[in-house]
């Protein structure tokens, strides 16, 4: 599928979704949150992938944040309230990917575009990138990234950097947990490479089941998620690729994943 404003390109089971609106820092406009959307849809479909990396053009910015300028009323009051939760509905469909969703950031990640990294599963970033909350100097509150931030940090760190709006930079990012990784800026695509090599020489079958099993008992009490994961251990024993995992083991070869 042709976008307005991303690019997709498919290499070795890796799929790379680039915001492509270096020129407004790749802030976020409807167009780009629809088209996220189906990026990722096209990429949860296709067996061929089995990792996403998410990031943005050029080397000023992961993403900026919304587009203030570009996201204006004009529909009507209804359909603006309706257009606002299209981040939420970005979220959902990220958590519910089912295979790795890996951001890359160089630059800024500021407001929606911090939540949008912190969606993300992992986060490998180089030393020149900066996340922050700036909504409270404009008079706005970063609602709709809460769950992201108070899942990726500890919560009242998260909202001291709302209150505030102060930038963290990447290693900072990393000492308070929601960066995964931090390298020099000509590392970033090298690092990228190796972590999403790793993840997609696992079996596509079992990184869905435990990715999806980790976002499912989340917000869940440990009583229900124990009982939701015991039946997960036995659909897991009973797939091909366990069965290949573990002769592989005991035959001391790599394993031939069937994604079944």
């Amino acid at each position: 599928m042709v976008h307005e404003s991303l690019l997709y390109e498919v290499n070795d089971h890796v799929a790379t979704v680039t915001i492509n609106r270096p020129e407004k820092r790749n802030s976020l406009s409807w167009t780009v949150m629809t088209e996220l959307r189906q990026a990722f849809a096209d990429a949860k479909a296709d067996p061929e992938v089995r990792v996403v990396v998410l990031t943005g053009a050029g080397d000023r910015a992961f993403c900026a944040g919304a587009d203030l300028t570009g996201m204006a009323g004009g529909a009507g009051y209804a359909a603006l309230h309706d257009a606002r939760g299209e981040l939420a509905r970005l979220f959902r469909d990220m958590w519910e990917l089912g295979k790795p969703l890996v951001a890359r950031v160089r630059g800024y990640a500021l407001a929606g575009g911090f939540g949008l990294a912190l969606a993300c599963d992992l986060v490998v970033a180089a030393d020149d990138a900066q996340f922050g909350t700036p909504e409270i100097d404009v008079g706005l509150w970063p609602y709709m990234i809460t769950v992201p931030l108070v899942r990726s940090m500890p919560p009242k760190r998260a909202l001291e950097l709302m209150m505030t709006g102060r930038r963290v930079g990447a290693e900072e990012a990393e000492r308070i947990g929601f960066v995964t990784q931090v390298v020099a800026v000509d590392e970033l695509d090298r690092a990228v490479a190796e972590l999403t090599g790793t993840l997609a020489s696992k079996s596509p079958t079992i990184m869905k089941l435990g990715r999806d099993s980790f976002y499912g008992t989340w917000d869940l009490a440990a009583e229900e998620a124990l009982r939701l994961l015991h039946p997960l251990l036995t659909v897991t024993t009973s797939t091909e690729d366990a069965a290949e995992g573990i002769s592989a083991f005991v035959e001391k070869r790599p394993p031939e994943w069937k994604g079944r």
